[in-house]
């Protein structure tokens, strides 16, 4: 399992739309429900950084993030918008969970 953490800052004048391009991508991941995909974003106190966390149960699952139109044009969206600070990606690793993420409920 991979685990991507992404915080980057928005100008507060973008911050709708980006809100609203991540919602997009993450409908469209509603709709394909790819068993090794799991992703979840968040916004911070500011209300423009935002704080995305992608876990894959391989490297098909991100291959197939990476493939969706919305999700490029919401990277493409946010990179052009004038980035108060620009995305810092990170690997984390799980040391303890309460739950699978992979596991079918």
């Amino acid at each position: 399992m991979k685990t991507i953490k992404v915080t980057y800052t928005v100008k507060q004048a973008f911050a709708q739309k980006n809100q609203e391009n991540v919602r997009a991508f993450i409908k469209d991941l509603e709709k394909i429900n790819h068993p090794a995909i799991r992703y979840i974003a968040y916004l911070g106190e500011d209300g423009k950084t935002f704080t995305h966390i992608a876990s894959y149960e391989s490297d098909e699952g991100q291959k197939v993030l990476f493939g969706l139109e919305s999700f490029r044009s919401f990277q493409q969206q946010r990179d052009d918008s004038g980035l108060e600070v620009a995305p810092r990606i990170e690997t984390i690793e799980t040391v303890a969970a309460s739950y699978n993420q992979f596991q079918e409920v």
